[in-house]
């Protein structure tokens, strides 16, 4: 810890907030991300330096943090083209905003921002409401800042302070410097303009002629009365931007009065939140700032406030007239960060006798909609029920445990869950929560099936884009409540963490009660606003999928464990065989698993150009070895060496991402693999699935396919495999209404032939092989956004230049397409997102780059999102659900197991799979109205393999 000299007490320290975000972003080159979460924290880590060192050394009484809102400010008014040359903030700049934002409260600091003005604002009302103050004529100031346009509030009383190089610039120092007094300085900036503002100055007028001409006529009016005094070319550049130097002025002037609900008593740095410091700087790897925190820490016998211990209390809310705006929506209520509503606020109480919980159904079934939550003996598909929750108005909440340190205190299992079932099991009354997947395996597995799904706030917060979307995390950020923190009952996450069912009942009850009253003060909020977003469509798909998904995972899908040992015997031997004859081709033998000695081999051994590096020498990807496979300059056996280490690699993967890891995910319980599947894991809004990811078991390759025989029916039953045709394709059809695309799918002619006739201008029964595998590599690549480099690398003989000639000749011949992939990015430039069928978001902010190849990437994504949302997520989600409603409603023998991507695997018996089958292929064929027909391909068969 450096030993500088201790500000004075009664200095007040205001931080430029945005500015020393992006000087802390810029600060680190190459990047830095958490090992714990992934994510980019090169800016967190850097900010978090500035204020430890901050508080550390020179030990402020008081700090407030100032930042730019979202949204246009009263400059934009004044001046259209106010920073408009600027671009977007980086792809990883938002989501360390947050984190910045967490972490400056945890040090106590306020955040202060007030819509259509900016940070520098607002810096100067604070700075003038305390120079305004008879009470606070002993407080200095320093702003954490070297912004040239804060130097216009320089005073006697308030001076620049740049915290990284330890340089103050008070009044005496600025005149010194620049020769002019500080209410000087709007001149001067007027003068000379900004560009980093887009504000233009006189020209030929820069910084030190600005200051000069200032200092000899003492402003602006003082110059232009005097213009006759000033030569040449000079002269002419004032005179023809006089009518522009009254606008610079409004534009650089600070304002002084904006209204800012803060007392700068709350802005007293008593105390900061060290275990949550510690619990974050934790979780983003920040070791040295880990033990810069310890040593502070112990060195002053700093008291914490435990209150908010170890939570994950991220993107909490801003001052009252700051809110975080990510383009898609936002909370309308803020408050001060020290206003929360808390569990004490509330009416919270436990359900310990027969009587009370009579009465508790008697209430609850009236209701036009209740919130439930679950508290178990930890996590997982089987864990132990341990109470059940329920809120039906705001700030109330019920508790009814089953398991307790006393279970003489309250009723037993049965008792509760024959008395509760029928509320549970009634699809027709409307229940709502958060994660209510996990509550419906939970109860599930208690032998109860959870009903009437009507909303789930987690999923609800992801469809809206909030950057938060825990429930305590929900709170904080939406409804201004902070929650009891886990940790206040169990303990920190360690070995001697104590379980719910160990808790006294007096401590539980407030602290489950309050998930599901906080689920229900969410839904009353957020539901709304899907509405106000035009999403009540998409939720209308959404949430009853939280049933579907939950039966998917209770459901779970037999795996043979000997089928899958027997291909990876059979792959070892492969391995192995390649192992050798790579060795003998090299004329050496090396670890093939190794990059270093791969490239060793490749580029030095065997003399093979080198395709492109890495940061740590020459790349070995897939990529450069498969150009060098290809490669008929080369000879012959320099040649063998990639080839076999492309296969080599493919073999391995096959044995250590897929057949292991489903063998050893196998329940033995019950011989079926139990995948969770993420209900909005990818940005389009497919489903994504983990223990084990089943949207990754490889399908373009024999080899891949072979897996899918390990995945078999239960005996007595058959599986069906539904499988769209061509849905991307279809939607692509019905959203661009090509007037050709679409004839050929409603004829249901070929439609890789009908485009190959089409592009290459031949008939379709002259259509070559070569024609039609061309087409249909443009035809799906199209979706994607595929360059001409892409398309020339995925066809046979076909360079840069022809596959730029085929995209043109494409595009030309279905301009109903070409004109649908300009809209996608013409949405993409004026909303900043793009929608899909169904009105699902996603941001685009790529589309805003500076950078031509980032711009490229967003217009890909545009196009992308929209087609392939539309048809893996909005589609096969709508099927899912109609399926899942007919299936309960006429009672069907049927079961859905798995999704991947267009594909559903269900369950049947024998005697009723052919059946089955027609329901299967009916309700997905009829799930959206298109132009165009929706064709599924029926399979049956004991596994998978066979009925694809």
């Amino acid at each position: 810890m450096s030993n500088e000299p201790v500000a004075p007490e009664d200095t007040l320290y205001l931080i430029d907030g945005h500015a020393q975000i992006f000087r802390a972003y810029h600060a680190i080159r190459g990047g830095m991300s958490s090992p714990v979460t992934g994510e980019a924290t090169h800016a967190v880590f850097g900010f978090a330096g500035m204020l430890l060192k901050l508080i550390t050394t020179f030990r402020p009484e008081s700090v407030v943090m100032a930042i730019d809102m979202p949204g246009k400010t009263f400059r934009d008014e004044l001046y259209s083209g106010y920073k408009a040359q600027r671009d977007p903030p980086p792809e990883d700049f938002y989501h360390q905003e947050q984190r910045i934002y967490e972490m400056t409260r945890l040090f106590k600091i306020p955040i202060v921002g007030v819509a259509g003005a900016e940070a520098d604002d607002v810096i100067a009302t604070l700075v003038q409401r305390v120079l305004d103050d008879p009470d606070q004529l002993n407080t200095n100031i320093r702003i954490v800042s070297r912004d040239k346009d804060l130097e216009q509030l320089i005073g006697p009383r308030v001076s620049l302070f740049d915290i990284h190089k330890d340089q103050t610039i008070d009044q005496n120092r600025l005149e010194s410097e620049k020769g002019i007094r500080p209410d000087q300085i709007v001149d001067m900036l007027a003068l000379m303009g900004d560009t980093a503002d887009n504000i233009k100055g006189v020209e030929g007028i820069g910084p030190k002629t600005a200051a000069k001409l200032i200092c000899e006529y003492g402003s602006i009016e003082g110059i232009l009365k005097n213009i006759d005094k000033i030569k040449g070319k000079r002269r002419d550049n004032i005179e023809a931007s006089q009518d522009r130097l009254s606008l610079n002025r409004s534009l650089v002037e600070l304002k002084r009065d904006l209204t800012i609900n803060i007392d700068l008593n709350n802005a007293k740095t008593t105390q900061i939140n060290g275990p949550g410091l510690r619990k974050l700087f934790q979780t983003l790897g920040f070791r040295r700032h880990l033990r810069d925190l310890d040593e502070w820490l112990r060195s002053r016998n700093i008291r914490t406030d435990k209150s908010s211990e170890v939570r994950q209390s991220l993107f909490g809310p801003l001052e009252e007239d700051a809110g975080i705006d990510d383009g898609i929506s936002k909370p309308s209520e803020q408050t001060h960060y020290d206003g929360y509503s808390t569990a004490d606020d509330c009416d919270y109480h436990a359900i310990t006798t027969i009587d009370q919980l009579r009465d508790l159904v008697t209430t609850l079934k009236v209701q036009p909609i209740i919130s439930i939550d679950t508290e178990t003996i930890g996590l997982g598909r089987k864990v132990e029920l341990c109470g059940l929750s329920f809120s039906w108005k705001s700030g109330t909440g019920a508790y009814v445990p089953i398991l307790s340190p006393d279970p003489d205190q309250h009723l037993d299992r049965v008792t509760v869950l024959e008395t509760i079932r029928k509320i549970l099991e009634d699809q027709n009354l409307p229940k709502c929560g958060h994660n209510l997947k996990y509550d419906m395996l939970v109860l599930q597995h208690a032998g109860i099936p959870l009903r009437g799904i009507a909303f789930d706030s987690m999923i609800a917060s992801q469809l809206l884009g909030y950057p938060s979307r825990g429930l305590d995390q929900l709170a904080e950020t939406v409804l201004n409540h902070r929650m009891i923190p886990i940790s206040d009952l169990i303990g920190p996450r360690g070995d001697e963490q104590a379980t719910i069912d160990q808790i006294e009942l007096a401590q539980v009850t407030p602290y489950a009660a309050e998930d599901t009253d906080i689920a229900l003060r969410l839904y009353e909020k957020l539901d709304p606003e899907l509405k106000d977003q035009d999403m009540e469509q998409l939720a209308a798909v959404e949430m009853p999928l939280v049933e579907v998904l939950s039966d998917m995972e209770y459901n779970g899908i037999r795996v043979d464990p000997a089928v899958l040992l027997e291909q990876k015997t059979q792959l070892t031997q492969k391995i192995d065989q390649l192992r050798g004859r790579i060795h003998a081709a090299a004329g050496t033998e090396f670890n093939l698993d190794s990059p270093k000695q791969l490239a060793d081999v490749l580029f030095n051994k065997l003399g093979l150009p080198i395709g492109k590096r890495g940061k740590t020498g020459p790349s070995t990807d897939v990529e450069v070895l498969e150009r060098l496979a290809g490669r008929e300059d080369l000879p012959s056996e320099h040649l063998v060496v990639p080839q076999l280490i492309v296969e080599y690699r493919q073999f391995s993967k096959m044995v250590n991402t897929y057949l292991d890891n489903l063998r050893n995910s196998i329940d033995e319980s019950d011989k079926r693999v139990h995948a969770s599947f993420r209900q909005l894991g990818a940005a389009t809004g497919r489903l994504s699935s983990g223990g084990p990811n089943l949207q990754n078991i490889p399908v373009r390759t024999d080899l891949g396919r072979q897996i899918r025989k390990a995945f078999v029916a239960d005996s007595g039953h058959q599986l069906i495999c539904a499988d769209y045709s061509q849905v991307e394709l279809r939607i692509l059809a019905h959203l661009s209404e090509d007037p050709a695309l679409t004839e050929a799918f409603n004829q249901d002619h070929d439609v890789h032939a009908a485009v190959a006739s089409e592009v290459f201008n031949v008939s379709q029964d002259q259509v070559s092989i070569e024609q039609r595998n061309a087409a249909k590599v443009v035809n799906f690549g199209i979706i994607y956004g595929v360059t001409p480099y892409g398309l020339a690398r995925r066809i046979e003989g076909l360079d840069t230049e022809g596959a730029k000639q085929l995209i043109s000749d494409y595009r030309r011949r279905f301009a109903g397409i070409d004109r649908f992939m300009q809209k996608c990015v013409q949405e993409a430039l004026e909303w900043g997102y793009v929608r899909t069928m169904l009105g699902r978001r996603r941001p685009i902010p790529q589309i805003q780059s500076g950078s031509a190849a980032t711009r490229a990437l967003g217009e890909r994504l545009a196009i992308n999102t929209v087609v392939q949302g539309s048809a893996t997520a909005d589609l096969i989600k709508t099927a899912m659900v109609n399926l899942y409603r007919r299936i309960h409603l006429e009672k069907l023998p049927l079961k859905i197991l798995v999704q991947i991507h267009d594909e559903l695997l269900l369950e049947a018996p024998n005697q009723n799979a052919e059946y089955c089958a027609k329901i299967v292929q009916k309700e997905m064929e009829q799930a959206m109205r298109l132009n165009v027909p929706l064709k599924v391909d029926i399979g049956i068969g004991r596994d998978w393999h066979s009925a694809k």
